[in-house]
């Protein structure tokens, strides 16, 4: 299976993980009652399960042949990706509604695109543009958008999604010579221990042993979610272009918005029926004029002709 096809199908996994786990999110963070423990709790469980995948892989002794610039990119992913964007999203989750944090998580594309074009050389044409139009108006149109609040809710989401950028630039550059493995175990294992650091300094560790069996039900569900999620992004991130898999990520939004539909409101509106159609059409244009460039890197390189 070619890269580019093995990583569309990837972060089409990725979006439905990321989809579902929203809409489940925000019931589970409500039922912890406190945000940073919650995603503390979370991530570490994450942590244990990836550092057991990296044992079951025999990826140790790559891990002990790090480099320490190597070292440097995985504990910057561990900072800038795995600690204060979880506590930052998740206390913003508490502020605002799910809708308006979906919409703005999935803005990550763009800032992805802003910083991937000058420092990773990455390109798009008109067309793969064109579908990211449709697939975030598919957004908008969905949840029926009434504009944001500029609260301190959106502002904590919007500030967590341009760390998870800058995350994805950095983790782009790490994959060229890490396996995606390793990458997801030391920032979920990082971040954990940084985000329990935060729990610590503000008192509230003793909660852990006020929960009840329903939170933990819903911290371990969103776990095994998040667990999916962190090995398919990064693979995808692994064999395609950062842009390309940020845009893929956007219509998440759709699958949370129709879980919310069939779950709370129970209603379906004509709109939706646009918004899928959207989402497909420019789902379509991405995938399509990202494999044809791909097709057209190849044939440069074997002829020598740069394509960046």
């Amino acid at each position: 299976m070619k890269p580019i096809k093995y990583a569309t199908y990837l972060a089409i996994i990725t979006a439905v993980i990321s989809g579902t786990n929203n809409f489940l999110a925000k019931i589970a963070v409500t039922a912890v009652k406190d945000p940073v423990l919650y995603t503390s709790l979370k991530n570490a469980i994450v942590a244990v399960f990836l550092v057991g995948v990296v044992l079951a892989a025999k990826k140790l002794p790559e891990i002990a042949s790090l480099t320490r610039k190597q070292a440097l990119k995985l504990l910057a992913i561990g900072v800038v990706g795995g600690s204060v964007p979880f506590a930052l999203f998740f206390t913003g989750l508490t502020k605002t509604n799910a809708l308006n944090a979906g919409l703005i998580h999935k803005t990550l594309f763009l800032w992805v695109a802003i910083m991937a074009i000058p420092l990773l050389k990455e390109r798009m044409s008109m067309p793969q543009w064109a579908g990211i139009v449709m697939i975030f108006g598919a957004n908008l149109i969905v949840g029926g958008f009434t504009g944001f609040k500029f609260n301190s809710g959106e502002l904590m989401i919007l500030a967590a999604t341009i760390l998870w950028a800058i995350e994805s630039i950095i983790a782009k550059k790490a994959l060229a010579d890490i396996s995606s493995a390793a990458v997801a175990a030391a920032r979920m294992v990082i971040g954990s221990v940084i985000l329990f650091g935060i729990v610590f300094f503000r008192g509230g560790a003793s909660a852990v042993f006020t929960l009840d069996a329903a939170s933990w039900g819903w911290t371990l569900l969103t776990s095994a979610l998040l667990s999916g999620y962190v090995m398919a992004w990064y693979t995808a991130l692994k064999y395609a272009p950062a842009t390309y898999v940020a845009t893929l990520l956007v219509p998440a939004t759709l699958v949370t918005n129709i879980l919310s539909a069939v779950f709370t409101t129970h209603s379906l509106v004509p709109g939706q029926l646009i918004a899928a159609f959207l989402m497909t059409a420019g789902a379509i244009l991405v995938v399509r004029f990202a494999k044809e460039f791909s097709k057209n890197a190849e044939a440069g390189n074997r002829l020598g002709i740069s394509t960046v």
